[in-house]
């Protein structure tokens, strides 16, 4: 049995919940669209399939997430009208977390497998404005086999791929993972990191224009830090 604060306060009921350790980052991964197991795992890489897989049936018992079963043994989690209630509190966190943690990541917080998993649910599709894009995204301090990665745009819909999916490449991107991911928390302008030539960006200059509209920066972005430590990245 979980825990708890041994306390009747609602304040302290709310947080057996929701501080639970990983539970904050899977209401925001099932805010952010996640259903499947597998979806959800992409989200939350360090977190084990067990505890995973605890941490959802908890919360199904408390009311926060139902779990529906399609044909065979897969499942989709969806939150319940009680979870969608924690979601403003998952973006208080992240505004919180724009404003006044550290901007300076540590070696252990570059994560690319996270880094991809957002991009490939948030950026637009339908930025470039041609039925299929084809983005190339190259991280230049990552060894051969992890560096070059394709985003498919095609009909409305993005698709990752590790491998050359066999199509003609219409705009290239070089960039470190660090930087990207400082570009993706607004830590790093893009206006900037192509001036500095941090982000190089080749192809026609209407879709390297409609590079910012591809990304689709969230609102979290666009929170300045203010640390009196601050310094730029």
């Amino acid at each position: 049995m979980r825990k708890g604060y041994g306390q009747f306060c609602p304040v302290a009921k709310a947080a057996e919940i929701f501080c639970e350790r990983w539970n904050a980052l899977l209401f925001r991964e099932l805010g952010a669209g996640s259903k499947r197991f597998s979806e959800l795992q992409r989200g939350v890489p360090l977190m084990s399939p067990s505890m995973l897989s605890r941490r959802l049936k908890e919360l199904e018992q408390e009311g926060v997430i139902e779990r529906h079963a399609d044909a065979g043994r897969s499942a989709t989690y969806h939150l319940t009208p009680a979870g969608e209630e924690f979601l403003p509190l998952v973006f208080a966190l992240g505004t919180w977390g724009q404003r006044w943690t550290r901007r300076q990541l540590r070696d252990d917080e570059i994560d690319v497998g996270l880094l991809l998993w957002d991009m490939e649910r948030t950026v637009r599709a339908d930025a470039f404005a041609q039925q299929r894009a084809i983005v190339q995204l190259e991280f230049s301090d990552l060894p051969p086999g992890q560096r070059t990665w394709w985003f498919v745009n095609d009909g409305g819909a993005v698709q990752l791929c590790l491998q050359d999916p066999g199509f003609e490449v219409d705009l290239y991107l070089t960039v470190t993972v660090r930087d990207m991911i400082h570009i993706w928390r607004g830590d790093l302008t893009l206006r900037r990191a192509l001036d500095e030539a941090r982000l190089d960006a080749h192809g026609p200059r209407r879709l390297v224009r409609a590079l910012g509209a591809w990304l689709n920066l969230g609102p979290l972005a666009g929170i300045p830090s203010a640390r009196a430590d601050h310094s730029t990245v």
